[in-house]
């Protein structure tokens, strides 16, 4: 068990610590030329590029420099766009793509730029030596008066080199200068840089100095309002006394990290739910406020009428037609909101049906796998502990996966869920969507394969069809077995068209089945059969494609596997 100690606690702690500055200083030449060359050359390309990379869009960013580039001959503009280009990659975590364009820059007002950014992608791709040459050519090219923050990332980005380098006193070294850096009141980074040292002395053996650290880190995340670093720095404390060999303190720990897990959950639906339930009930007061004024209002009209003569009468007879209709007229739109409470009220319903029925065998399974745990620690039974350890993780991951249909599903419904149809390339989303995928599928030994087209252009909101993916993807590696193959290419269907499909090996699906998943494309809140096994997954996939102008085309056989269609409208459909 010692010896499994550097690998687990190092793995958890820095996975997610690569620090990135962008706004500073440095970049004044860069944006002043952006600029000038925007205003200037009349390049559209290039002045789209740049200012989707200084609005932080770096998907369009990553596209347009890529056109640009095609067409540019200027020096100049090669460098400025090669730069925003890599700095794009690095975004959207294609860390090779984005040391082949930062390499491309050659001027040298901007070498201090490209030598930090050269650094962090080595350090992506796990080339330690080449980070750390490149970190500190750039804290050579860097005066004293530069700004703490990027000292900080730098600094911190050297120490995780060295550590992977097991170099700890050259990693202790430049964790201590972050930390200097750090001004006490900023409790978060203090506590993240406190857990790096106690990485640094852990993985040394120097337990005597690692485990203070750990406690310290504990204690202050404990009193601090992050919810992730409380459940970071409990997981660590697990880990350690599990490595101890206390094993009741780290299931304790283990407790703990757990309901901090539940807690930031829990702390967003409240939250939603809340304000739900506030705006509903002055939506429902402002209502009845409307309905009164408007009853005083005929009460007033009606008494005047009366005081006046025969000649009023006529224009009392004109103003009672005229709120008639007014009147009419709210009570038609009381009834459309009467109707939509109506659908909200089942969807409510559903999703506690939801709840109640797919949460409860994984929650009785994940209490069964725990009890289990304890029995397997009680008997010493300590090889079997990582499998029962392993199922009790899927379960949590699998029942994440269902809650967090249900959160999509339920904005969708209430027309809650950002939508923004725009023209995007579909290449990135794609194989973003499959990078998220490729551990699970190396994990299960399943073949994932990719031909995706670059040109292609489509008009879809970005973050649904990311939802849309995640699910078909997950749903193709749950049903592919060890040794499968799912296989992902794009292409223009039509002139209206172009198409994701996504097929796989596996399983496969009845004919009966896939007749219920089918229909799914015309089901409405209210004829949902739960007990006729209505995934929400896959009404979930059938709700956002359809609002996204799409369709969604499945074919499937039994023990042979499945093949799904996407077709998304073109950008220029």
């Amino acid at each position: 068990m010692e010896g499994n100690k550097f690998f687990y606690i190092f793995i958890f702690v820095f996975s997610t610590c690569f620090s990135q500055v962008e706004k500073t200083n440095d970049l004044y030449d860069l944006y002043k030329d952006g600029d000038s060359i925007s205003n200037v050359s009349g390049n559209e390309l290039f002045s789209k590029a740049f200012s989707f990379y200084k609005k932080k869009k770096y998907d369009s960013c990553y596209a347009f420099s890529s056109k640009a580039l095609l067409n540019t001959t200027y020096l100049e503009h090669e460098d400025i766009l090669n730069y925003i280009q890599g700095v794009s990659a690095i975004e959207k975590g294609l860390y090779k793509k984005a040391l082949k364009s930062i390499l491309l820059v050659k001027s040298p007002k901007y070498e201090s730029l490209t030598q930090q950014k050269l650094g962090r992608v080595y350090l992506s791709l796990k080339d330690y030596d080449k980070s750390i040459f490149h970190y500190n050519k750039w804290i050579q090219l860097t005066d004293s008066s530069s700004v703490d923050k990027l000292k900080k990332a730098s600094f911190h980005n050297l120490g995780l080199s060295y550590v992977h380098k097991k170099e700890y006193k050259k990693a202790k070294e430049y964790f201590t200068k972050e930390l200097s850096l750090i001004e006490q009141k900023d409790t978060a980074a203090v506590i993240r840089t406190k857990m790096d040292l106690a990485n640094v002395y852990y993985n040394q053996y120097l337990d005597d100095e690692a485990i203070p650290l750990f406690k310290e880190a504990y204690d202050l995340a404990k009193s601090f309002s992050d919810l992730e670093l409380k459940q970071n720095s409990t997981r660590n404390m697990a880990v350690v006394e599990k490595n101890r060999k206390n094993y009741q303190k780290s299931i304790e720990y283990y407790t703990e990290y757990g309901n901090w897990k539940d807690s930031i959950w829990n702390r967003d639906k409240i939250w939603e739910l809340t304000e739900k339930d506030k705006q509903l009930a002055v939506a429902q007061k402002q209502q009845e406020i409307a309905l009164q004024d408007e009853q005083l209002k005929r009460q007033a009209v009606v008494q005047k009428s009366l005081v006046i003569g025969a000649s009023g009468l006529l224009v009392f007879l004109g103003f009672l037609g005229y709120f008639y209709r007014e009147l009419r007229s709210k009570n038609r739109f009381i009834t459309q909101q009467k109707e939509e409470l109506n659908v909200v009220n089942k969807t409510k319903d559903y999703l506690f049906s939801v709840v109640s029925h797919d949460l409860r065998s994984p929650i009785n399974t994940i209490k069964r796998q725990h009890e289990k745990l304890k029995r397997q620690l009680k008997n010493k039974e300590y090889d079997a502990v990582s499998e029962t350890t392993n199922n009790a993780i899927a379960l949590t991951e699998s029942t994440s996966h269902l809650l967090n249909n249900v959160l999509h599903w339920s904005l969708e419904q209430n027309n809650q869920l950002s939508f923004k149809a725009e023209e995007y390339p579909l290449k990135p989303l794609v194989e973003q969507a499959v990078y998220n995928f490729e551990e699970i599928a190396e994990a299960k030994n399943i073949a994932l394969t990719t031909k995706l087209e670059a040109t292609i252009l489509v008009k879809a909101d970005k973050e649904s069809l990311k939802i849309v993916l995640r699910n078909l993807l997950d749903n193709a590696l749950k049903y592919t077995g060890e040794n499968g193959e799912i296989a992902i290419k794009t292409y223009n269907d039509s002139e209206e068209f172009s198409t994701i499909e996504i097929k796989d090996t596996g399983f496969g699906i009845s004919e009966e089945k896939l007749a219920k998943i089918k229909g799914l494309e015309d089901l409405s809140i209210d004829k949902i059969n739960r007990s006729e096994g209505v995934g929400l997954g896959m009404l979930l996939c059938q709700t956002l494609i359809k609002k996204n102008n799409g369709k969604l085309l499945i074919d499937s056989e039994l023990e042979v596997g499945t093949t799904i269609r996407i077709l998304l409208p073109n950008a220029s459909a």
